[in-house]
């Protein structure tokens, strides 16, 4: 059967998706940021601090996949606008808690907004790719690491020298990012009539379903692998700088924002190699690749570990968007469903990482942290049981 045409990609709507997502991911960001000003706040233990990262995490990765599902099959283009509205909610509820209980609900009200934004955006994405789904999903996913990225940089310029309070300044972002997300909509619910007019063959999965569950657990391992590590340099790095080297925390969130900033770079290479490629060498250089480097991490000076934590953002980030495509590819039809599934299960394992490396900090150090998550990537390893290749979906 010959193959469709393909239509250019809406530069568009992926530039203001993608825009949207550095505004979501931002703010989600300086919650991050903040930790040490909540635990200096709210004499929290480490402990709790990793509490703050698994609800809000936790609370994203348990409703993902039923916005997925649901939205799979009744589309709801307007709820973009309503995700990014709880995720300002809690903004002003995390400006002003008075308490360490009310930390974790404006926490939580973040991970409901992400919970809505990142499947029905992820499925944008593909229908605005032009049929460049690998390129759609990098340049949907570069503008969350950069906004991820850029969270520290304010936090230090911003929240550290003025207070909790001024994280109500960051509410007019959301504001902007209701406002994108409301173009957005217009073009969605649009599209949507237009193609659901259109006759579209039945969608069929290129493997047997025992071939593809087999895959989609491979995957799940290799996110368990990366959103473990990555909590741990996420929650804690500002902490393992300030104690090892003794940097202060401006100095320490500067640092973070290196590797978050490498790990936008390398977010933008990951869907497009893997589109001329495949994605299958993507997914395994991008974990496994990190090994060497995740295991000399923890011997390193502060030279060598801003340099180690660079090369692994770069490295490990090229990962997801190969990840989430090879997904989609495996089960055409239900974009909704793998997005919210693959997004909720990485917010899971990040929330449970924090939570478990954040309980290990205090019994043991941060210090012992890092070289106990320095042999995760190793599990990259696995990626030699998936398929060679999904059939590529329109």
């Amino acid at each position: 059967m010959a193959a469709r045409p393909q239509a250019r990609p809406a530069f568009g709507i992926l530039a203001a998706i993608s825009g949207s997502h550095m505004v979501n991911d931002m703010m989600q960001s300086l919650i991050l940021a903040m930790y040490p000003i909540l635990k200096g706040e709210f004499s929290l233990s480490f402990g709790q601090i990793g509490l703050i990262t698994l609800t809000y995490q936790l609370t994203a990765s348990l409703l993902q996949p039923l916005v997925g599902l649901f939205t799979d099959r009744r589309p709801q283009p307007y709820s973009l606008p309503f995700g990014m509205g709880s995720t300002l909610v809690g903004l002003m509820l995390l400006a002003f808690a008075p308490s360490f209980g009310v930390v974790l609900l404006a926490a939580a009200f973040v991970g409901v907004g992400s919970s809505i934004f990142h499947p029905e955006s992820s499925r944008i994405a593909r229908l605005a790719s032009g049929g460049r789904h690998g390129f759609a999903q990098s340049v949907f996913q570069v503008g969350g690491n950069t906004g991820t990225a850029v969270g520290p940089l304010l936090a230090a310029a911003v929240i550290v020298p003025f207070g909790q309070r001024s994280v109500a300044f960051f509410g007019l972002a959301a504001l902007l990012g209701i406002v994108l997300l409301l173009q957005v909509s217009r073009w969605y619910a649009t599209h949507h009539v237009a193609t659901a007019s259109r006759s579209r063959p039945a969608a069929v999965a290129p493997y047997p379903r025992g071939v593809v569950l087999g895959a989609v657990g491979v995957l799940l391992v290799l996110i368990f692998s990366k959103y473990f590590y990555v909590a741990g340099i996420s929650s804690f790095y500002t902490f393992y700088l300030m104690e090892r080297f003794g940097l202060t925390v401006q100095s320490a969130q500067f640092h973070l924002f290196f590797f978050l900033l490498a790990s936008a770079a390398g977010t933008v290479l990951g869907g497009p190699v893997g589109d001329r490629i495949g994605r299958k060498p993507v997914i395994w250089v991008s974990i496994l690749g990190v090994a060497p480097f995740a295991l000399l991490l923890p011997h390193a000076d502060l030279f060598w570990t801003t340099t180690l934590t660079v090369i692994i953002g770069l490295v490990l980030s090229s990962a997801f968007s190969a990840i989430l495509v090879y997904a989609q590819e495996l089960m055409p039809g239900k974009v909704g469903m793998v997005s919210g599934l693959f997004f909720g299960f990485a917010f899971g394992m990040g929330g449970l990482g924090a939570a478990v490396l954040g309980m290990l900090a205090d019994r043991t150090s941060i210090a012992f942290v890092y070289q106990a998550i320095a042999y995760l990537p190793l599990l990259g390893v696995v990626a030699v049981f998936l398929p060679k290749g999904a059939r590529r979906a329109a």
